[in-house]
């Protein structure tokens, strides 16, 4: 029995990074001898089997072959015969296709080492073509890495694309790659690498169609709207949003992609179109609730946020009751960032001050701490409370930009 370390840890260990799963295959096994050594198997399509102390995952060398569409459709061979070299062989990329002996020595058949060193993402072998699923997962190792793909693997790429292959995939399963895409150091990398396959059109039309849309140069020194949204996914980035607030930033402007073309380079009532696309990409791919809700708001109210400083008190009520922002204040701030995200995805405005989201917080501020506790106490009931409620609270505002205004506060 030979164990060796591969995969991810071992490609992660030779970057400097740090390990978090380890996981190993066993050259020279059964089934039974792993149970006997007290090894627990799980899983019913292969033999895998977690370590009785670490918990680790063991599983045994194995080959696959395709039987039908999809990223299910394999039947696997494991027996103490299979090599090393032949497990490796089914793997994706080269830069998870090494392993790490016992004793410290590195195994690469297939040089992903080298590949490491230059930044290249390339596939292993033919092998890779029967996991659609393979075409997100580069994409977004390339948005985790920075990594350029082999135009070998890119010209592959195209080939699966065209094949329809894709479309064996599971919504859920494309979030999940997408949404990991999304936290990662590059996620508009993993764009950029499906828009050059095809991919971005066939899984993520919505986003495809921005690409090629002007806007008005005076806003938008970049005019495409496509490149708009992948600057406004850095600016995400760089002000540490969450996936969530990044998924959102990815989305706002879903709506220009259907303003028609005799309209071009303006793009009037493009939020309210674009909350329609949001909803329906989110339940075509089964996105969260949490996910979503955001995302709409931002779709819906980001220009408003963009004008927050010149809107009436009034304005500024109805939009902070929009956004619920009393019972959620946590959405409240991932709304802001994405907003502000949106603001600086421009080029020329990457720290571009955003004030509108200090004003708003603090507008926020002022007006949470009125309660309609203060009115019933006065005698006041039903929907009396409401309209006192939102009278005071409008006053307060008014007040509140007083101050603001007289701070010098930048606009």
């Amino acid at each position: 029995m030979e164990i060796y370390l591969v995969g991810g840890a071992v490609r992660d260990e030779l970057l400097g990074r740090p390990v978090t799963d380890r996981d190993y295959v066993v050259v020279g096994a059964t089934p039974q001898e792993m149970i006997d050594r007290g090894f627990q198997q799980i899983g019913a399509d292969f033999p895998v089997f977690l370590h009785p102390e670490t918990h680790c995952e063991y599983a045994l060398a194995r080959t696959e072959r395709k039987t039908a569409p999809g990223y299910r459709g394999f039947v696997v061979h494991a027996d103490p015969t299979v090599t090393l070299a032949e497990d490796l062989r089914r793997r994706d990329l080269t830069i998870n296709a090494m392993a790490r002996a016992e004793d410290g020595t590195l195994i690469d058949p297939y040089g992903g080492l080298s590949d490491l060193k230059a930044g290249v993402l390339r596939h292993v072998g033919p092998a890779f073509t029967e996991d659609p699923v393979r075409v997100l997962r580069l994409a977004r190792f390339a948005a985790r890495f920075a990594f350029t793909v082999a135009e070998e693997t890119r010209a592959l790429l195209r080939t699966m694309v065209a094949s329809g292959e894709l479309a064996a995939l599971v919504p859920e399963r494309v979030f999940t790659e997408l949404d990991r895409a999304l936290a990662e150091p590059h996620p508009w990398l993993f764009i950029e690498v499906l828009r050059d396959c095809g991919a971005l059109r066939a899984q993520f039309p919505e986003i495809d169609r921005l690409f090629g849309v002007p806007q008005p140069s005076r806003y938008h020194p970049e005019v495409d709207t496509g490149a708009h949204v992948l600057l406004a996914l850095r600016a995400a980035v760089d002000l540490g949003l969450s996936p969530r607030a990044r998924f959102a930033t990815l989305m706002h402007d879903l709506g220009k992609g259907e303003t028609p073309q005799h309209e071009w380079p303006s793009h009037t009532g493009h939020e309210e179109r674009g909350v329609a696309l949001v909803t329906a990409f989110c339940r075509r791919l089964r996105v969260p609730n949490d996910y979503q809700a955001l995302a709409e708001l931002v779709t819906r109210y980001h220009l408003l946020a963009h004008r927050a400083l010149t809107l009436r008190p009034v304005s500024v009520l109805r939009l902070l009751e929009a956004l619920d922002v009393w019972r959620r204040r946590e959405r409240f701030e991932e709304f802001l960032g994405a907003c502000m995200a949106d603001a600086r995805g421009r080029l020329g405005q990457e720290r571009a001050p955003y004030p509108q989201a200090d004003w708003l917080r603090a507008a926020a501020t002022a007006a949470a701490a009125l309660t309609g506790a203060t009115f019933a106490a006065q005698g006041a009931v039903g929907p009396v409370i409401q309209k006192r409620l939102r009278a005071a609270r409008t006053r307060t505002i008014a007040a509140c930009k007083a101050a603001w205004a007289d701070a010098d506060q930048p606009t």
